[in-house]
């Protein structure tokens, strides 16, 4: 729905100036440890961060500057914030069932949700009367790119749990394509190609597994592999794969479409704790991806599971890889913004390590050694995890053992590694509790702009009312844009957001209506069209012996039909189209006591499949308030004997 505007005065101008006068009334405008908030509510500022925080406020009618893209941890979601609110705007579900949207109830979802599983998932689903997982582990969402900018198109995530990534269409906000990835195990760590474009997804596979893993080798742990995955963004195919030694952990990517590269833990490749930590060193790998395509190009890449896959392990000395040394169990692998460093972080040592992604052409031709990539090595704090950027030449690491976020100076951590007597180091801020991953905004493209920066902590402990046993963690907000960081806002979060993306509103482009010939019904277009009816006007039922099509359409407050009958054990598929072209218009369609329930958005259409297994009369209704008459949008479903 456009602004409403009056002699140019939009109602978010009205809106500002009220509160202005509100103000000089003493309504609003708390000082010191308070700031109102969107919605009217207040935030609670750490003390002495109010003046460096004035910029903090959204004030009711107003929008945020950023989107902040979450994953959701184990409900298996993103979220997506407003920054700098941190008011929650949307929960998009992806690997999950939800039963606000019916994803994962849908015909659609369902389609999305199975069709890129592997040929043994769909047999041991199958087994079980499954189609596809319940839940999902969703860890690092990144937005496309193009030459090293946010683009708009897509976000992508990883499920750990069920070794899958998904594609989410921005422009809608919905899920579009989810794939399994064939001879994986366990999708953790997952970075996009930068330059020319999103291209390539990387994908992480954390686990070693014998490869194929069809139970001929199974105790003996020297057999296992680790595979480094490329799948296609575009086609969300599987590209090619290389096996490696160690367990991948977290990846990045350089600025020139050139290199990827990957922290490894597990060089001893043990099988339990012990032994994965037996080493004082691990190492980081560094792929060649021009390498790589072209020997996948010339059929040198071994087929296993359809995929071509390359040796990149150390004992082959192949011309794909190289294995930097580094402390032991490294973690995060983060890309300087001016694509010249990649950080590696210690995790089990204090240090980040820096290495220059130029020394990587000399690295591969054999000119230089693996340590001479190394420029820097600042000692931050203990357990430092993942570093991110400001743009302006300074890093800023989260240290979960310290739980702190460090600042440090890019420039003079490498003066320093070369014997100059500097400290790096400008800032260490408490946070709360146990961070882990940090991202400021913008910061994972060239356009990084250091305002602000959010530190994800694992640990609540008492910063937030007692709910029980389970403690919500606590999502923090940091001000980055002086020469201190400031720590302006707490904010609880449920199970688990383990990393986040800060991007501009002016890169991400939402519609308001859906297009009704958007690809994501072309199914329903093509069921209605070999039905003989319109999506938008259809009020009719199609019977095929047991299986019945009812077509329907919405118009708040009513349902074009009222009324449907089927017989006891149909296999009834409800299709509907909401009519409606006013944005936030959105129907929703619940059958009482049949596990049945959707969202049918503004302009788009919808289906779901159930059996009528019960008798009598069970009527439907919007679940999504809609109209004053919200209430009598309903009909009955008769199922007869």
């Amino acid at each position: 729905m456009s602004e409403e505007k009056n002699t140019g005065c939009t109602r978010r101008d009205l809106f500002d100036t009220s509160l202005k006068v509100a103000a000089v009334g003493g309504l609003v405008g708390l000082t010191g440890r308070w700031a109102v908030m969107g919605g009217g509510s207040a935030l609670a500022l750490a003390p002495g961060a109010a003046a460096a925080a004035g910029n903090v406020e959204v004030a009711p009618g107003q929008l945020d500057e950023y989107y902040g893209f979450w994953s959701g941890g184990q409900s298996g979601e993103v979220r997506v914030l407003g920054l700098p609110s941190m008011r929650e705007l949307m929960r998009i579900p992806v690997f999950n069932r939800d039963s606000a949207t019916g994803w994962g109830s849908t015909n659609e979802s369902l389609k999305i949700l199975s069709e890129g599983l592997t040929p043994e998932s769909k047999a041991f689903l199958k087994k079980q009367n499954r189609v596809t997982f319940d839940h999902g582990d969703t860890h690092h969402p990144r937005p496309s790119y193009t030459n090293g900018s946010y683009d708009g198109r897509y976000l992508f995530i990883n499920d750990k749990s069920n070794t899958r990534i998904a594609r989410i269409r921005l422009d809608v906000m919905k899920t579009d394509k989810i794939l399994e990835i064939p001879n994986a195990h366990a999708i953790h760590g997952l970075r996009l190609q930068r330059y020319p474009k999103t291209g390539y997804v990387f994908c992480n596979s954390e686990m070693r597994i014998p490869m194929p893993n069809d139970g001929t080798i199974l105790d003996d742990p020297k057999k296992y592999t680790c595979v480094f995955t490329a799948v296609d963004g575009d086609t969300m195919k599987v590209a090619w794969q290389v096996m490696v030694s160690g367990n991948l952990d977290n990846n990045d990517t350089d600025y020139a479409g050139k290199y990827v590269a990957s922290t490894c833990y597990n060089s001893e490749e043990g099988t339990d704790t012990a032994a994965m930590t037996a080493s004082p060193t691990d190492h980081a790998v560094f792929f060649d991806i021009k390498a790589i395509e072209e020997a996948v190009k010339g059929g040198k890449g071994q087929m296993i599971a359809g995929i071509p896959v390359v040796d990149g392990r150390k004992e082959a000395k192949s011309p794909f890889t190289r294995y930097i040394p580094v402390a032991n169990s490294p973690h995060g692998c983060n890309a300087s913004p001016d694509g010249k460093y990649l950080m590696l972080n210690g995790k089990l040592s204090p240090t980040v390590t820096v290495v220059e992604w130029a020394k990587l052409d000399d690295l591969f031709a054999g000119k230089i050694t693996e340590r001479e990539c190394i420029v820097a090595d600042p000692e931050v704090g203990l357990g430092p995890l993942h570093t991110t950027f400001d743009g302006r030449g300074n890093a800023y690491t989260s240290v979960f053992l310290d739980s702190q976020i460090v600042k440090w100076n890019i420039a003079d951590a490498i003066k320093q590694f070369k014997g100059e007597k500097v400290n790096p180091i400008r800032q260490k801020l408490d946070v709360h509790y146990q961070v882990g991953h940090t991202n400021a905004s913008q910061a994972e493209s060239k356009d990084a702009d250091g305002k602000w920066l959010v530190a994800l902590c694992k640990f609540s402990k008492d910063r937030f009312l007692n709910v029980g046993p389970l403690k919500p963690e606590n999502d923090q907000l940091i001000d980055i844009s002086g020469d201190e960081m400031k720590l302006v806002h707490d904010g609880p979060a449920f199970a688990e957001p383990h990393d986040a993306t800060i991007v501009h509103r002016s890169k991400i482009k939402p519609v308001d209506l859906w297009d009704r010939n958007d690809p994501y019904f072309a199914d329903l277009r093509a069921q209605a069209k070999k039905d003989k009816v319109e999506l938008a006007t259809a009020s009719t039922i199609i019977r095929e012996g047991s299986k019945v099509r009812v077509y329907m359409y919405s118009a708040a407050p009513s349902f074009s039909m009222t009324e449907f009958k089927v017989k006891l054990g149909d296999e009834v598929t409800v299709i509907i189209t909401n009519t409606d072209d006013v944005s936030d218009l959105t129907h929703g369609f619940t059958l009482v006591g049949h596990n049945v329930c959707m969202e049918i958005g503004p302009q788009a259409s919808a289906s779901i499949t159930f059996r009528a297994d019960r008798p009598g009369v069970h009527y439907y209704y919007c679940q999504w308030f809609c109209h004053a008459l919200h209430m009598e949008m309903q009909g009955r479903m008769l199922v007869e004997v």
